[in-house]
């Protein structure tokens, strides 16, 4: 019939069909499951993207310095806590009528205890970046300068509220988390744990924080440690034309 209108046949609409997905092994990518494990396993929050980064000032602070000068404070932060717990036990012995030397534990440690400081720690493109107490960076100022450390360049850092940090990726363990990459070496560039923090246990309690009139914490003083870390500091700058004194990599898994 002229003029009828007749319909125009529709081809059926192709079903649409996803990308295939990129496998992700065991629970996702290598950043993804380490997200998971700063988030789940220690509730600490995470910037968004990817390197994964930690937000500084909620649940830490961190104060950085030349790696050098970090080995050598937490080498002697051990070296003055082996001495006080040889001390206390030895005046507990005199106490007790028992006036003996004290022997050192099976890790040559007094007791066989843990070494300290007992804080986290990591390193990264040849700094080491020191976790201490949420605040800690306020008062790092004033606390130099209280300890006649402030009209030097030290090289000490720090971040605290608003700031973030590269998160290394997650030490291996039991939960099938992920080995770090062989090349990653904390000397290149990339966030390595020198002292992961351990999922379970209240971290917050073992970071370095100014010590607090009738407070009786195991946590290490803040001031005893900034004190430490700037005297190594400027051991370090004194230093620095000679040979560089050679130091472990820090390797996990």
């Amino acid at each position: 019939m002229v003029g009828a209108s007749h319909p125009v046949p529709v081809a059926p609409a192709s079903p649409v069909v996803p990308a295939p997905r990129r496998p992700t092994g065991n629970g996702g990518s290598a950043w993804e499951r380490t997200r998971r494990w700063y988030e789940t396993a220690l509730g600490w929050p995470t910037a968004p993207g990817e390197p994964v980064r930690l937000r500084t000032g909620v649940r830490f602070d961190v104060l950085g310095v030349p790696a050098d000068a970090g080995y050598a404070t937490l080498e002697r932060l051990d070296r003055m806590e082996r001495q006080d717990r040889m001390e206390r036990r030895h005046g507990m012995d005199r106490r007790h009528g028992m006036d003996r030397p004290v022997c050192a534990g099976p890790a040559g440690r007094a007791g066989g205890g843990s070494p300290t400081p007992g804080f986290p720690v990591a390193v990264q493109g040849g700094r080491m970046l020191l976790l201490v107490a949420a605040g800690a960076a306020e008062e790092l100022p004033g606390l130099l300068e209280w300890l006649e450390w402030g009209s030097l360049a030290l090289g000490l850092t720090a971040l605290g509220a608003g700031g973030t940090v590269d998160a290394p990726l997650a030490p291996p363990g039991p939960a099938g988390l992920p080995p770090r990459p062989p090349e990653r070496d904390g000397l290149h560039g990339a966030a390595v744990w020198l002292r992961p923090p351990e999922p379970g246990c209240e971290v917050e309690s073992s970071l370095p924080a100014l010590s607090v009139p009738g407070h009786t914490g195991t946590a290490l003083d803040l001031a005893r440690l900034v004190h430490t870390l700037a005297t190594q500091c400027h051991r370090s700058r004194l230093t620095a034309s000679g040979p560089p004194r050679a130091r472990p990599v820090a390797r996990i898994g």
